[in-house]
Order: structure tokens, then sequence, then C-alpha cells
């Protein structure tokens, strides 16, 4: 097989799109083929990558086949594989312990959940029940993805799993949403965590994407053109410090009331219903479900039409008029929607500081708001690159060294290197 400097010369053009002129990237794919090779030996390896995601808005409606705008940014999982021939998977991911998974058991194991085993098995599990080809492989795994960034590091992994079985054994015949809808399932039913399809899109897609949920089986993608850059503004993520540990049922409290409402009107999700039918049966939907689940209805609707109208600013180009509706969508996050804090913890209330804090040093254009799925975590903000320094240092005064990341649009999420 030919040395890594050789691999990586010969899809330089490919390394580019991803990566721009970052040597730094470079040296992150060569340290992950040694790290590779020390684990498991010389072997005919590929290498894969699996963007991590900005949802830009539609906060928490996927889960209830609402619409998003979302985009697969810079920061990514690179992985290192190559098959075996012993029916079993094995993952290192960097900083913590190997796992190994035996393809002959693909259903999920009690005790197992909340795991990266869980995941590895249950997309394995959800390409069987496709009809698709499974076979094991050995890995390495490097991320900067970080986990309880609002990145989406777990819907990244699961889509890398999916990635490696497409290319090894499909001949790479599978796309992306096919690969998304397993990586849901691994979520949903081996992992133990709710989560809508998202993610798992958007991490796969590449570039600016709006995604209709309405057929969950079939969802509609539409890629969206937009340069930030050109406009004079770059995407940032600030993490405050709070984490997404043990907040799954904060998260769960959200599809959860939503689809009580639903359920109301003897329907499934709130996608099947309309505005009007929620404020018209006010008194009795706060008598059935409480009102905080009211409130998440109406902000349903109201984000579904946002992500609608921001992919029309986008799509003429109108950044201002783009800016007007993520404000928006960060007022109904927290006033509606409710998930800028855990109610279990108000005392932490690190999303909420963040914003008041970037729109005190925002002073010169650009917008503020959550940044995926909430109750801790990270903000997302727009900013001036003009501005960017004195946004960094103010943030990171608030919240320590390191807090802020600035991330770009890539036009590629998930794929096979070489």
């Amino acid at each position: 097989m030919k040395s890594i400097h050789e691999l990586i010369k010969e899809n330089e053009n490919t390394l580019s799109v991803l990566y721009g002129a970052d040597e730094s990237a470079r040296a992150r794919i060569i340290k992950a083929v040694e790290e590779f090779t020390a684990l498991y030996g010389e072997k005919d390896y590929s290498l894969f990558t699996v963007s991590g995601r900005s949802e830009i808005s539609g906060n928490h409606t996927d889960h209830n086949r609402g619409e998003v705008l979302a985009a697969s940014v810079s920061l990514d999982i690179i992985a290192v594989a190559a098959p075996t021939d012993d029916g079993k998977i094995y993952v290192k991911s960097e900083g913590f312990s190997r796992n190994e998974v035996d393809l002959a058991d693909l259903d999920p194991v009690s005790g197992e959940e909340g795991t990266s085993a869980a995941l590895i098995r249950g997309v394995c599990d959800g390409f069987v029940k496709n009809g698709r080809s499974i076979g094991g492989f050995c890995a390495y795994m490097t991320s900067n993805v970080l986990g309880g960034s609002g990145l989406s590091s777990s819907a990244a992994f699961e889509d890398m799993i999916g990635n490696i079985e497409n290319h090894l054994y499909n001949d790479g015949v599978i796309d992306y949403i096919e690969v998304s809808q397993i990586s849901q399932y691994a979520e949903n039913v081996h992992f133990g965590k709710p989560c809508g399809l998202m993610d798992q899109i958007a991490c796969a897609c590449g570039g600016f994407v709006h995604i209709d949920f309405a057929d969950p089986k079939n969802p509609v993608c539409e890629k969206i053109e937009l340069d930030l850059a050109s406009h004079g503004y770059c995407l940032c993520v600030v993490n405050t410090g709070g984490s997404h540990a043990d907040l799954t049922d904060d998260y769960a409290s959200v599809p959860a009331e939503m689809k009580k409402i639903a359920s109301f009107f003897g329907k499934e999700v709130l996608r099947e219903l309309s505005k009007d039918d929620v404020i018209s049966n006010v008194p009795a939907l706060r008598a059935f479900a409480g009102d905080r689940a009211v409130l998440r209805a109406i902000h349903f609707f109201d984000e579904n039409e946002r992500v609608k109208e921001a992919s029309a600013c986008l799509a003429k180009d109108d950044i201002d008029g783009f800016f007007g509706v993520i404000k928006a969508s960060g007022i109904s996050s927290s006033m509606l929607l409710q998930n800028y804090f855990s109610p279990k913890a108000p005392e932490e209330q690190g999303i909420s500081l963040a914003c008041a804090v970037a729109n005190s040093a925002l002073t010169g254009g650009g917008v503020c708001r959550v940044h995926g799925g909430g109750f801790a975590g990270t903000i997302q903000a727009f900013v001036p690159v003009k501005d960017l320094e004195s946004f960094k240092n103010t943030m990171e005064n608030a919240f320590g060294k390191g807090a802020v990341t600035v991330l770009s649009v890539r036009p590629v999420g998930m794929a096979k290197i070489f």
C-alpha cells in the first residue's frame, strides 16, 4: 500500500475542499494512520470523514416531523478503517477505551444503553433490517466534534459507522438519507435516547440544507448556497461550560409533550395539526397536558414558518432578514420551548447568560441563540468578522479560554476520502 504521505498528495484536491489549506488537518490524518497501524498492524486501510453539524433554525422540530435548516461544519470525525474476517467490529476512539462488537448478536443489549457499543450494534442492526450487507472492521477514530457542544458528536459517530459499512460492504451505494435513518434507529432503539433525524442528516449531507420531515421515511432535502464570509460574518459556537450529561429526561420531555398535545386530537405528531387547532382548544389542552406543553406546541408551528422564512432569505441573499429570523427563533426557544436551562437546576443558566453577554458584545451587528438541543452546552452566534476578536475576548473572559470555536460550513458531510 502507498505511504500516507503519497495518499495525501494524491488526494490534495479533496482535502482542500474539506479542510482548506490547514496543515494541522493533514497532520491529524497522519497521526490517525500511525495510531491505527500501532493498534492493528499493517493493513490496507481507507480514510473516512463525517462532519459535525450546526442547527441554524428549527429548534426541536424534527421529532414532530417539522422543518429544519442546518449545516455541515468544518469540525469532523475521521476514521482509518480496514475490513476484518472474524465477524467483529473493533473501534478505538481517541481518548476512550476500545469497543468490540460481535455481529452475531445484533439485538439490543440490556445495560449497553448510552454506550458507543450500543450505537455500533444498532447501526449494523439497522443495516440488516434494511436488507443491506454488513461485515467486521477495525477502526481508529479521532474527533474534534466535541461532546456536549451541540455539534452532534453522537450523530456523527453513528453516521461514521454507517459510512464505513456502506463503503466496505455495500460499494458506497447507500445514500446519506438512508444512512441517517439507520443512525437514528440506532440512537432511539439501542442507545436509548429519543431524537429526531435532523442531526444525522445534517452531519451526512454537506453545506446548508433545508429538511422537511413531513414524510419521515422520505425527508425532502434542499441544499442552499450561502457564503457567510462574503457578507462579512462568521459562525461561532460558545461553550458555556454546561454538559449534556443527565439531561436525557429534559430532552425527552420536549417530543413527549408535543406528542401529547397531538394525541389530544387523535394524531401522532404536531405536523398533522395546525396552530389554529391548538389556539382554539387552549382551555382543554391546558387541563390535558399542562401549560408548558401548549407553549411548546405553539413554538413548533411558529418555528416551522421561521425555517421557511430563513431558507427563503438565504436563497435571495437577504442576510439581514435571515438574522431577524434567527433572533426570533432564539426568543421562541427561550420563552415557549423553554430549553435554555434545565428546571432541575435553575441555578445553572449558562445558555441564558451566554446569550446576554453575547448580545452586549454584538453591538456592530450579528445575532445569537441557543445551539442544538439546549438545556446546557452551547450557544450559536453569527459575528461580524471585524468584531470577531473583541467578541472572542468578551465571551472567553466570561466562559474561559477556548470557549469560542469559529466554524466554517463545508460542502461535504459524510464521505470516503481514499
